[in-house]
C-alpha cells in the first residue's frame, strides 16, 4: 500500500531555531527554559546525554550546567512562531492539504504529489533539502499510509540514523515491519503514551507490534474507541483524516507570570491591559468579537494556590482594544486585595462570536464611531505586524514593565524585530 501521509517534524525545534543564527550552539549542549526562566522545555541532543530531563527545574540543573558547559537561554517564542510560520509555508508548496498539528509537527496528504516526486523517500527527501536550505532548519519525515503510522515512521527516521532522516513504511518488506514493530515500546505510539502504558503492559501488550496484533472488540471494550481506532491505524486501516479546517475558537487566553511577586495595583492593571491587548489582536485576527471578559490574579507564593477571578459582560461584542483594556483595569480593581502579593496575571475573552458589522458602543455613537474603531484596530494591527509587536500600544500597558517576565537569557528576535537583525560587517 502506498503512501497516503507524511509527517515532518523539526528535530529539537527550540534549539534548533536557536542554532540557525548561533552556530557556536551546533554540537554542544543546549538548553532552552519555560517562562520565567523556570525550566527546561527544550534539549539538544548533548543535554539530553548529559542527564538533563524535559522540566527540569533550572536550579537543579545549574552545577550541572556550569561543569559541562551547558549553553542556557530564554524561550525566545516570537522567533519561533516565526520559523515555525515559514516551514509550513514551504510545506503548502508540496501539499495544500497540509494539517498544522503542533509548532513543530504538520501531517501532509501526499496521495497526489508522490508521482512528480518518484515515490515516497524522494519526496521525502526533497522536502528535508528545502527546508534545510530555506530556513535553516532540520527535519525527519514518515510516510505511511496511516496517521498513526506516518507517527511511528517518524519516530524511527529520528532514532535511526540508516533511514537518512525519512521512513517511507509503505517500502518496508513485511518482515521488517514487524521487527520494527517489535522494538518500539507500546508508550511511543501516538495516542497511547505513559499513562496508558502500564494498562496494557499489564495485559501483556508490551510493544507496537503487540498492540497491532490485539482484538479490536477487546481494545474497544476496556480502553475505548480511540485505541480501538489506533491499532487498526497501525494495521494499515486508515481512521483519521486531517484536520485541514481549524474549528473557531471559543475562547482566548492571554497569561503571564510576573517576572518577581506583584503587590500594587497599577503593576497589575498596566500586566493586565498588555494581555488584553494581545488577546484583541488574536481576536481580530479569527474575525471575531468578544462579549464577555474575565480577569485572573494569582497569588503568591505558588502554594497557596489562591486565585482571584471576576468576568465582566461587555455592553456590546467587541474587538477593540480600548474597550477591553478599560474592562480588564475595572475588574482587576475589583479583585485586588490590600497586602496580597501576585505571582502571575491572566485574561480570557469569551462569548466569541463572527464579526459581522462594525461594533457601537465606543467613544461616541453611531455609524462613524464604529468605523472609526475598525480604521484605528486595522492601523494598529498593521504597524504591529511591520515593525514587531507593540511597535504601537496602548499607554495604559505601561512603559518600563518591571513586572515582566524573566527572560535575561534570550536570543535576539532575528526574525521579526528591526532592532534585533543580524549585522554583518
Amino acid at each position: 500500500m502506498a503512501p497516503h501521509f507524511a509527517l515532518v517534524d523539526v528535530n529539537n525545534f527550540y534549539v534548533s531555531c536557536e542554532r540557525v543564527f548561533n552556530p557556536r550552539l551546533e554540537g554542544v549542549p543546549v538548553v532552552v527554559l519555560s517562562n520565567n526562566d523556570g525550566c527546561a522545555v527544550a534539549r539538544s541532543n548533548e543535554a539530553k546525554a548529559l542527564g538533563i530531563p524535559m522540566g527540569a527545574p533550572w536550579f537543579q540543573m545549574r552545577e550541572l550546567a556550569r561543569r559541562h558547559r551547558v549553553r542556557v537561554l530564554s524561550s525566545n517564542y516570537e522567533l519561533y512562531g516565526d520559523m515555525s510560520g515559514r516551514v509550513v509555508a514551504i510545506l503548502r508548496a508540496f501539499s495544500p492539504d497540509l494539517e498544522v498539528y503542533s509548532i513543530d509537527e504538520s501531517f501532509l496528504d501526499v496521495a497526489p504529489v508522490l508521482a512528480l516526486h518518484g515515490g515516497g523517500s524522494s519526496l521525502g527527501q526533497a522536502i528535508r533539502h528545502r527546508i534545510r536550505q530555506w530556513v535553516g532548519l532540520p527535519v525527519c519525515v514518515g510516510l505511511a499510509p496511516t496517521k498513526t503510522l506516518a507517527k511511528l515512521a517518524n519516530h524511527l527516521a529520528k532514532r535511526h540514523p540508516g533511514f537518512g532522516g525519512v521512513c517511507d513504511w509503505a517500502a518496508l518488506p513485511a518482515p521488517e515491519q514487524a521487527a520494527w514493530m517489535s522494538g518500539v515500546g507500546v508508550g511511543e505510539i501516538w495516542g497511547v503514551g505513559r499513562r496508558l502504558e502500564p494498562k496494557l503492559q499489564a495485559l501483556g501488550l508490551h510493544t507496537v507490534r503487540d498492540l497491532c496484533r490485539a482484538d479490536a472488540d477487546f481494545l474497544q471494550a476496556r480502553f475505548g474507541v480511540v485505541l480501538a481506532r489506533v491499532a487498526s491505524e497501525l494495521r494499515g486501516m486508515p481512521c483519521l483524516d486531517l484536520d485541514t479546517l481549524a474549528e473557531p475558537r471559543q475562547q482566548i487566553i492571554v497569561s503571564r507570570s510576573f517576572g518577581h511577586p506583584v503587590a500594587a495595583l497599577a503593576p497589575l492593571q498596566e500586566a493586565l491591559a498588555m494581555h488584553a491587548a494581545h488577546a484583541a489582536e488574536k481576536l481580530r485576527a479569527d474575525g471575531s468579537v468578544a462579549a464577555a471578559v474575565q480577569v485572573s490574579l494569582h497569588a503568591h507564593p505558588f502554594r497557596t494556590g489562591e486565585r482571584h477571578e471576576g468576568a465582566v459582560t461587555l455592553p456590546q461584542p467587541t474587538d477593540d482594544t480600548r474597550l477591553l483594556i478599560r474592562a480588564v483595569r475595572a475588574a482587576a480593581a475589583r479583585l485586588y486585595r490590600e497586602g496580597c502579593t501576585y505571582r502571575k496575571a491572566g485574561v480570557l475573552l469569551f462569548g466569541l462570536s463572527a464579526r459581522e458589522r462594525p461594533q457601537g458602543e465606543l467613544f461616541d455613537f453611531g455609524e462613524a464611531g464604529r468605523e472609526r474603531s475598525a480604521r484605528l484596530m486595522a492601523v494598529m494591527d498593521g504597524i504591529n505586524r511591520a515593525y514587531g509587536p507593540d511597535t504601537l500600544r496602548s499607554a495604559a500597558s505601561g512603559l518600563e514593565r518591571p513586572w515582566r517576565m524573566r527572560s535575561g537569557r534570550r536570543s535576539p528576535r532575528y526574525t521579526t524585530c528591526w532592532e534585533e537583525l543580524p549585522v554583518v560587517s
